[in-house]
């Protein structure tokens, strides 16, 4: 399906499939008396914006924003047509002049939104913690959604979570839910026995629940609507974890706090830092996040203010307000561009904003924290899921009354994707025109300039997160010290710079997987470290090493200065293979780690609850004995093991099944 019509595709909702039928083993529950709050279905093809409030400081940024961009864009089409107009311009080049305007407008978007980020960085004044922390007084569910996931990972977050929320002295005010959509036999006992130690090590009446649903309508927007429809009425808040979330107590008191300082708030986004990361390729994206994404979120925050967005996790939400206007419907026709609505939280964010509730994000708390994959090959298998999400976002454009800046969040999410196979069709492009250029005669100077253009907003953005980090001595103690944070500033770059066509190759084919219709399904997503086999990385890089090594010796053959343009694309490719391999192996990161490099203040002074979430997560793994023989005696002495609410009873199973759990 093109993409003209894609975005012109109806939107009317469609019936829900028929449920699956539930799994042939028991369902395992520990839930509070219900709450039911309505969650009504929501209409895209009709609605209208709500609170169109006028904010000249902000229409201001936007306009800096949007000129910047244009201006940007208007140099690049002029130098372009003036250098390819002798002799007329072929259908190759307008193509070339096409996807260079597109792109370079991509990258001056991020390049103006990150130097306001700076700006805001460089002047800031006010603590990043905002001062004393604030008393909070209404109910807060902390969800923590899991599917399929290792449950001493999910787990030791929350004992963690919750041991931090007793300390601050407010955890009476939490409430955890694990939400399970687990289909692993396997994995849902595991949980199931984790959540029995969890609540017994806690004690008391700590409001630890578990759910695990027989069917996972929806996928993970169905299990938190599943939640609010059946709980959310109970809780004015409810703060989104995902699998791989931890957050400080001080930083869910601070969310909470802003929610009930704005009863127009309807939510709040951080920006997570990356952390526990493992293997060469997870550390340099756990260093890249720490160093430059600061800037890059306080820039998105300074131009989209109350109409921000929402990336699915790490953020508090009004469960009124949620379950007013966020009720997803499924789009007609079939995976991947209808059914359920795959990377849910941008509509959702979009839809609250329609409603006429606040959407902001809060970049510069700390304390939120995710993790990311360990490998070349898992990135790749976490991109094609959201690639598919992200595309079908371009059927939701036209969706009624959306505010322009949601639309803007929309488009943004299609374009991420989008921009790899167009940098591939440049790339072509520019490779075909190229020998009829250079033969022409035309000025080459302007060329050199459009490449000295792109490089400056892909590399000044860097540069200026550096000299925040050098500029702040305990920032720049946490990175390791000042030589150890500009040796690893540099050896990012270039590792940046050789994988960053790689996995342009691996998205655009990820695109076209998708719009060939192919539905990507949902995945299990790697999080532990595991090194990738020479096999493994031949058979997903073998076509990126033969594209790099005969676009080189094709490039060579039509003129050594296209070889020269081109070298770090079929450098990358070339040495696909072997960068995959080297960048998963634990011990080299661990090296890497031993020697202060790619270090973040994360790992230099962790907060508490991930210093303890990382004990635990061991402690976890060495209780596997354990863990079986509570399972035997579960199957043989306990056969029945649902759990009643923590506040009517104790969990009736048997007393030595109790005492060994507790331990």
């Amino acid at each position: 399906m093109s993409l003209a019509r894609l975005i012109s595709a109806p939107m009317r909702p469609a019936e829900s499939p028929r449920p699956a039928a539930p799994p042939p083993y028991p369902s395992f529950r520990s839930m509070p008396p219900g709450a039911p709050q309505a969650m009504p279905v929501q209409d895209l093809s009709s609605g209208e914006l709500q609170d169109r409030e006028r904010n000249l400081g902000l229409a201001l940024k936007r306009a800096v924003l949007l000129a910047g961009t244009g201006a940007a864009t208007a140099y690049t089409a002029v130098a372009l047509i003036d250098l390819l107009r002798v002799g007329g311009l072929s259908a190759v080049e307008m193509a070339t002049v096409a996807l260079s305007c597109l792109l370079c407008a991509w990258v001056a978007y991020g390049f103006i939104s990150a130097v306001a980020g700076f700006f805001m960085a460089w002047t800031a004044r006010a603590p990043l913690h905002g001062g004393v922390r604030p008393v909070i007084f209404t109910r807060t569910a902390i969800l923590v959604p899991t599917y399929n996931e290792d449950p001493g990972r999910v787990l030791a977050a929350v004992q963690a979570m919750y041991e931090d929320l007793r300390r601050a002295g407010v955890a009476g005010l939490y409430d955890v839910f694990i939400l399970s959509d687990t289909r692993e036999r396997s994995v849902a006992k595991a949980e199931a026995i984790g959540v029995l130690r969890l609540r017994l090590r806690l004690g008391g009446r700590a409001g630890v629940y578990y759910r695990r649903r027989l069917r996972n309508t929806d996928k993970k927007a169905g299990n938190i609507a599943d939640w609010v429809q059946g709980w959310g009425a109970a809780y004015e808040s409810m703060l989104v974890l995902d699998a791989d979330s931890l957050m400080s107590a001080d930083a869910v008191v601070r969310m909470t706090a802003a929610m009930e300082a704005d009863p127009r708030l309807g939510l709040l986004q951080t920006s997570p830092s990356l952390i526990n990361a493992e293997t060469p390729f997870a550390r340099l994206h756990q260093f890249a996040s720490w160093l430059y994404g600061p800037i890059f979120s306080l820039g998105q925050h300074w131009w989209s203010g109350s109409d921000g967005n929402y990336w699915g996790h790490n953020a508090i939400i009004r469960v009124r307000a949620f379950a007013e206007s966020a009720g997803l419907p499924h789009l007609k026709g079939k995976p991947p561009f209808g059914g359920h609505i795959q990377s849910h939280d941008f509509v959702e964010a979009a839809l609250l904003r329609r409603a006429g509730w606040s959407v902001r994000m809060w970049p510069a708390l700390p304390g939120s924290y995710e993790e990311t994959p360990p490998t070349l090959l898992d990135m790749a298998c976490r991109d094609r899921r959201w690639c598919q999400g992200n595309l079908q976002h371009a059927r939701l454009l036209r969706t009624a009354g959306l505010h322009w800046v949601s639309r803007l969040h929309l488009l943004r999410g299609v374009m991420s994707y989008l921009a790899a196979p167009m940098w591939l069709l440049l790339l072509i492009c520019g490779s075909v025109a190229w020998p009829a250029l250079h033969a022409s005669g035309s000025d080459l100077s302007r060329l050199s300039d459009l490449f000295g253009l792109t490089m400056a907003l892909l590399l000044v953005p860097k540069a200026l997160a550096l000299a925040l980090a050098l500029r702040d001595r305990r920032l720049r103690s946490g990175f390791g010290g000042t030589v150890r944070l500009l040796a690893s500033a540099v050896f990012e770059t270039a590792v940046s710079m050789l994988t960053a066509p790689i996995l342009m190759m691996m998205q655009a084919t990820a695109v076209f997987d998708v719009l060939l219709g192919r539905d990507s399904g949902w995945g299990l997503q790697a999080r532990d470290e595991g090194d990738t086999t020479p096999r493994q990385a031949w058979r997903a890089h073998r076509a990126h090493v033969v594209l790099g090594v005969f676009g080189a010796l094709a490039a060579a053959v039509v003129d050594t200065h296209l070889l020269v343009w081109t070298s770090p694309v079929f450098a990358g490719l070339a040495l696909s293979s072997v960068l995959s391999i080297q960048t998963a192996r634990a011990d080299t990161g661990r090296l890497f780690g031993r020697l202060g490099l790619l270090r973040t203040p994360g790992e230099t002074t962790p907060e508490w609850a991930a210093v303890r979430a990382a004990e635990l997560r061991r402690a976890y793994a060495e209780q596997a004995g354990q863990r079986w023989e509570i399972e035997r005696m579960m199957r043989t002495e306990a056969p029945v093991y649902q759990i009643v609410p923590i506040h009517a009873q104790r969990p009736v199973l048997e007393p030595r099944l109790l005492s060994m759990a507790a331990e």
